[in-house]
């Protein structure tokens, strides 16, 4: 999985990361407060971590400590 979108998104879902995605592997629903990224369609460019207004998008490897579950609420959304 190379990016993960963490705790500040809930609840802001801005979309700038949506929109600069090459490959469109970032999405929601309206049940949930938060985008997502599918591990499986990205290309790891990139290009969201740097347009993300609240910082909450990180490879894998560098996910703080305290948001680290969210790897696996980000495979869950997609299964």
């Amino acid at each position: 999985m190379p990016y993960v979108i963490t705790e500040p998104c809930t609840g802001v879902k801005d979309a700038s990361c949506v929109e600069v995605c090459p490959v469109d592997c970032i999405s929601t629903t309206d049940a949930v407060e938060q985008y997502f990224i599918d591990p499986a369609t990205c290309i790891d460019c990139s290009y969201c971590v740097s347009v993300c207004p609240v910082s909450a998008i990180f490879d894998e490897f560098n996910i703080p400590s305290k948001w680290r579950h969210y790897i696996q609420k980000n495979r869950q959304f997609y299964r």
